[in-house]
């Protein structure tokens, strides 16, 4: 255990004293619901924020059994919210008699508020506050080094190449139809790389509605000069750098300079951390807006404008103020993202090699899909945290899996490039390579666990000598690598083959049908003035059949193939077919 600074036994006496003096009967009650950092914050004069946590919090049980991303989302919105509301209701209401400034959040139940000591203790006081803790301060994950790049001599960086997303984008999926969320630094919007792929963008005019959020409302203390893009933006901008080269590997593309795992597919923003550093309330406020994302003005929240999934490359560390008494609320906020059908892809950290290092929120918990960090040798960064965590007395194999996270080329301000190593460049390939899934089968969107499940069973496994936790040579998952590399192109057959059937087909385009004895393909081109392409493909991505289709009806014989498993891809106009025959 830490002993006590002079600084925090002083802040307790003085508190002892103060409750003592205000209200005796109840101290004890409420000394075991204020944190200590909260304690430690009564020193200043200045009124100060905490955050009120609720005794009751929602049930989304239900929200398992709901299929549909939209659905999904719609449900656990709609309940958050309205239990929110009505738990509520009282403590705003005195909240508002006593005219303090305070900010309600339905993502977790909970209340922010800035006040005294002599407010904190009277909130103290309700029966319906569980616990109260600080607003502590959120640190992204550091960039464990960075490189300018002057003379790129390359077009697909070599952390695409190895997790074989080219590949995925020869079978026509580049991520078209699904939408990753980042919440980072914020995004240089209009940077070549990401530009076309920003929702907000249509190519000819710009709406931030819905697309972009803003929770940085002031300077943070750690810095001492105004913010270079400034605060509560109603348009996206990177004030650090770190955000824009995140979902450079997650979408960039320009020209023939291929960055992104997913280049075809959409991408929203949030800003949640200040040239780095943020607190609590922005983390709380950025994972609401992505639940159900809101117009500039903070209205109108929809939920079926939701990501898909959502990078997280940042921490929360204790020397920053972040102590377990808030890892309840924010493990309960992953819990509830999760739970609204969306992917939370969480970097493990930097503070390799050594174990039991993946120590700080998100990454620590169940619910997050934690990524660690490889070189180009496949081997562990020696900067990527290592497990097992340790959350509320139960030990979890982390990371879940591993990507390329060193010298990873991406798009920084000022229309640049540069090359980044650490865990928060490993994490945007994985988002990226959940896009490519939902593009190949779409009926995956909302589908969390399955999702995380395809990926885990579709790395390539790697084996570690780190002896991390219970770890031996042969252990899969384990503590340093998970399950394995990911594998992109794997990971997008075995999402092809989760359909119980074949893509769904537009019968005013297209319409396939295969013989009974799977010797013969019959495809219909319904449009009379459109051709169409036929490609086959076995699991290792070797192409078998690449055919030109008619308009009308076109027979493709099967008979000459040997036995095994094939994807299929009819492409006719800008409709786009998929499925799997099995030959016998």
């Amino acid at each position: 255990m830490k002993a006590l600074t002079p600084r925090l036994v002083l802040a307790i006496c003085l508190f002892t004293m103060y409750s003592t003096h205000v209200s005796a009967q109840h101290t004890t009650e409420n000394s075991g619901k204020i944190s200590p950092a909260v304690v430690e914050k009564i020193l200043n004069t200045d009124p100060f924020e905490f955050i009120l946590i609720m005794k009751t919090q929602a049930d989304l049980g239900a929200a398992s059994e709901i299929h549909g991303k939209e659905a999904k989302g719609k449900f656990v919105y709609e309940t958050l919210a309205s239990f929110a509301e009505n738990s509520q209701k009282d403590l705003k209401l005195q909240l508002e008699n006593d005219q303090v400034y305070f900010k309600s959040f339905w993502v977790t139940n909970a209340i922010l508020v800035k006040g005294d000591a002599i407010l904190l203790n009277k909130l103290a006081e309700r029966t319906d506050v569980l616990k109260i803790v600080a607003n502590s301060t959120i640190h992204k994950v550091d960039v464990v080094s960075s490189i300018p790049d002057f003379n790129r001599d390359v077009t697909i960086p070599w952390g695409i190449d190895s997790i074989h997303a080219p590949a995925v984008w020869a079978l026509g999926y580049q991520g078209q139809g699904a939408v990753v969320g980042g919440e980072d630094t914020g995004y240089e919007w209009e940077h070549p790389a990401i530009k076309n792929q920003y929702r907000g963008w249509d190519g000819a005019s710009v709406d931030h509605n819905y697309n972009w959020h803003d929770a940085i409302h002031a300077v943070d203390w750690h810095n001492d000069y105004d913010n270079p893009c400034g605060l509560n933006l109603q348009a996206p901008c990177d004030d650090y750098g770190h955000g824009t080269h995140t979902m450079g590997t997650m979408v960039g593309k320009e020209g023939d300079i291929e960055i992104g795992v997913a280049p075809q597919a959409k991408w929203i923003g949030e800003r949640n951390m200040e040239r780095g550093w943020g607190n609590l309330a922005s983390y709380l406020e950025s994972f609401e807006w992505f639940i159900a994302p809101t117009d500039l003005s903070n209205e109108n929240p929809d939920p079926a404008q939701a990501p898909h999934v959502i990078n997280n490359s940042w921490y929360c560390a204790v020397e920053e103020g972040c102590d377990p008494t808030n890892f309840s609320l924010m493990e309960e906020v992953v819990n509830n993202v999760k739970a609204s059908g969306i992917v939370v892809v969480a970097s493990a950290g930097n503070d390799g090699p050594a174990c039991n290092t993946i120590m700080f929120p998100p990454a620590l918990f169940e619910n997050s899909f934690t990524i660690g960090a490889v070189d180009f040798l496949m081997d562990a960064a020696s900067f990527s945290s290592r497990g097992n965590t340790q959350v509320n007395g139960i030990e979890l194999i982390k990371p879940n899996v591993s990507a390329p996270g060193v010298d990873v080329l991406s798009s920084i301000p000022g229309d640049q490039y540069a090359y980044f190593s650490g865990t928060s460049m490993a994490g945007p390939h994985v988002a990226g390579t959940v896009a490519l899934m939902i593009s190949a089968n779409p009926s995956l969107a909302g589908e969390v666990d399955l999702i995380e499940n395809i990926l885990e069973e579709t790395a390539q496994p790697a084996f570690t000598f780190d002896g991390c936790g219970d770890d031996v040579s042969t252990s899969l998952p384990n503590n340093t690598f998970g399950f394995g590399i990911i594998d992109a192109f794997a990971a997008v057959q075995k999402s092809l083959l989760a359909t119980a059937t074949s893509a769904p087909v537009d019968p005013s385009y297209i319409r396939v049908s295969i013989s009974p004895d799977l010797n013969q393909v019959i495809v219909q081109i319904l449009r009379s003035n459109e051709t169409g392409v036929f490609q086959l493909y076995n699991l290792m991505g070797q192409k078998s059949k690449d055919l030109i289709l008619q308009p009308g009806s076109n027979s493709i014989h099967l008979s000459s193939l040997t036995g095994g498993v094939y994807l299929y891809r009819v492409n006719s106009g800008n409709k786009v077919v998929s499925g799997k025959l099995l030959k016998q």
